[in-house]
């Protein structure tokens, strides 16, 4: 169920993320889901991919900075509401979410949330409880 995301720290200068990307793609890897959160001197880019233990290889081979840590995939409406309903449950659950970001795929009407929190245990727990479905690691890195 536990997704392996990869977070790769950038320095804040030109070219640094293409150079990243660019790395992947040299070596056949496929990006299912990205988000890049960045401060005036460094950012962080969280990568979803099909192999992680791969891609982390590729780019500390080419001195990144990656880290794996696991975040929680949730298919949900991909209409309005979809995703307040879920962070509406979380909250009543007292469900603290570190960060999240989401991406649509071929599935008509239907979205994945990727979520991180510091119990993801709980955080399934609640989920499954409350009949949301908790999207399998292999069928998102198979998209």
């Amino acid at each position: 169920m536990k997704i392996k995301q990869l977070s790769i720290f950038l320095e804040n200068k030109e070219g640094r993320l293409w150079n990243a990307l660019d790395i992947l793609a040299n070596d056949n890897i496929n990006i299912r889901a990205l988000s890049l959160a960045d401060t005036s001197e460094f950012g962080i880019l969280r990568i979803i991919v099909q192999d992680p233990e791969k891609a982390k290889k590729v780019l500390e081979d080419n001195d990144f900075i990656v880290k794996i840590k696991n975040v929680i995939g949730v298919e949900l409406s991909d209409t309005p509401g979809g995703l307040a309903k879920v962070l509406k449950l979380l909250n009543e659950n007292k469900i603290n979410l570190e960060y999240l970001y989401a991406f649509t795929h071929e599935k008509s009407e239907k979205a994945i949330l990727l979520l991180q929190a510091n119990d993801l245990d709980s955080l399934i727990g609640v989920l499954e409880k409350n009949n949301i479905k908790v999207v399998p690691s292999k069928e998102v890195y198979n998209l």
